[in-house]
């Protein structure tokens, strides 16, 4: 079968990089695509355009899909089985009845067309060659209410409930960094944890294994080989407390009283004492030292979280510091819907009554901010604790960023810019020295 990949050119903020090249479930999203699909095709092409209409015509089979696609193997497997059976075109498509789509892939996306009752996605099937009339396929995500009950009512519904519609199989377009939150957490994560629970009720063999392989280690049953899958060359001290399902890659060093719950951590990372990690992701070469803690967060390569400092909902992009006591929000004191970046490049409902923040790539974040919920700090951006700012309560763009007050802000380059200003880097610091004397103060070099 051949792969024919449709780009999507747009930019992903505060990150400016598209989708395809950041990291979902620690990987870059092309290569999670790719690894998923390699064993049904031989046969790999771009449309560069990323439109429909240049897809090869030749009469072969295909699947074709565009690049800002997360989806995970139950959810591709279904869909090419029930594809291949037809024997017709077919496109992925989202029942209005579907709460994990509704509830959680819908907002903030504008990447899917309407039909009806259906929302179709960029994912299509051709038994022979491409044709603009493809049947719709359902398929269903099977999914699950999972969540913490029993909060107060003003963070969450009525009824004091906070949950999340979870998933068994999943797609999703990825158009905002609250999707790549959505990905790793609620369609990665817990969709992981929800999986492996209907497994262990459903096939009694798989349970006894895992039962059996407990009692040999003596573990708990959820800290068992089973549950907890550890790399190469790691070193885990063994008052550290790690609880399945979690995957460890190779080299990483974890320390006493660590607490790992359900989370993926990356090949060369390190967890210093005392760290509290749940359903999060962890990604290569990253470092977090002692006392600091994730919650339903995502860190990309190479990016520390200093002592002190607790993420929750929040996702952080790669080559990114993030000092020792920052608090990072996630709920409006004052109820009202939180508001994020969608897929417009404008501010939407995020559809989450609690969601953190993002910082991008390449950022250095001092010590002891407060950052609002749903906030963003664009790429490349330096900020410093100081009377003039302690809290972020707006979206932080480069231009904005506390580097250029320095004479050496030359030393910390830009190395994510926006589209156009590539070619432009002379404009781009035009602009910055020009900006309004009511603006923040201008730099000086």
């Amino acid at each position: 079968m051949r792969k024919v990949i449709l780009r999507q050119s747009r930019y992903i903020p505060p990150f400016n990089e598209p989708a395809r090249d950041l990291r979902v479930q620690n990987k870059p999203l092309w290569l999670h695509q790719r690894d998923l699909l390699a064993r049904y095709t031989t046969e790999e092409r771009e449309v560069e355009s990323g439109k429909f209409d240049d897809i090869p015509q030749d009469a072969v089979e295909q699947i074709v899909y565009r690049d800002n696609l997360f989806f995970d193997r139950d959810y591709i497997l279904a869909f090419l089985a029930e594809a291949i059976r037809s024997g017709q075109p077919r496109r992925a498509a989202f029942s209005k009845d579907n709460r994990a789509f509704v509830q959680h892939a819908l907002p903030l996306a504008h990447g899917y067309t309407q039909h009806g009752d259906l929302y179709l996605a960029d994912l299509w099937y051709f038994p022979s060659g491409p044709t603009p009339e493809a049947e719709p396929l359902v398929v269903d995500f099977g999914s699950s209410e999972i969540g913490y009950y029993h909060i107060p009512t003003y963070m969450a519904t009525d009824q004091g409930d906070l949950t999340f519609q979870v998933p068994r199989r999943s797609l999703l377009s990825i158009e905002s960094w609250v999707h790549i939150f959505i990905a790793d957490a609620v369609f990665g994560l817990f969709s992981r944890g929800a999986r492996m629970e209907k497994r262990i009720a459903e096939d009694l063999g798989f349970k006894l294994q895992v039962l059996w392989q407990a009692l040999l280690e003596q573990r708990q049953v959820l800290s068992c080989s089973k549950m907890v899958s550890v790399g190469n060359n790691c070193t885990i001290n063994p008052s550290a407390v790690i609880l399945g399902p979690t995957t460890i890659g190779d080299n990483v060093n974890i320390e006493a009283g660590a607490v790992i719950d359900n989370c993926i951590i990356g090949s060369n990372a390190t967890i210093s004492q005392g760290c509290q990690l749940m359903l999060s992701v962890v990604g290569d070469g990253c470092f977090m030292p002692f006392r600091s803690s994730l919650y339903l967060t995502t860190l990309m390569e190479n990016s520390m979280v200093a002592q002190n400092t607790c993420l929750q909902m929040c996702v952080v992009g790669r080559n990114t510091f993030i000092g020792a006591g920052n608090t990072f929000t996630d709920y409006n004191l004052i109820p009202k819907p939180i508001q994020a970046i969608g897929g417009a490049g404008a501010l939407e409902e995020a559809g989450r009554p609690v969601l953190g923040g993002c910082v991008g790539h390449n950022c250095r974040i001092g010590s002891g901010l407060i950052i609002y919920p749903a906030r963003t700090i664009e790429s490349d951006v330096v900020l410093f604790a100081s009377p003039e700012r302690r809290v972020i309560d707006n979206n932080v763009t480069f231009e904005e960023s506390d580097h250029h007050k320095l004479k050496d802000a030359r030393k910390h380059p830009r190395l994510y810019p926006r589209p156009g200003e590539e070619e432009q880097p002379a404009t781009l610091v035009k602009r910055i020295i020009d900006r309004p004397a009511d603006e923040h103060a201008r730099p000086t070099w």
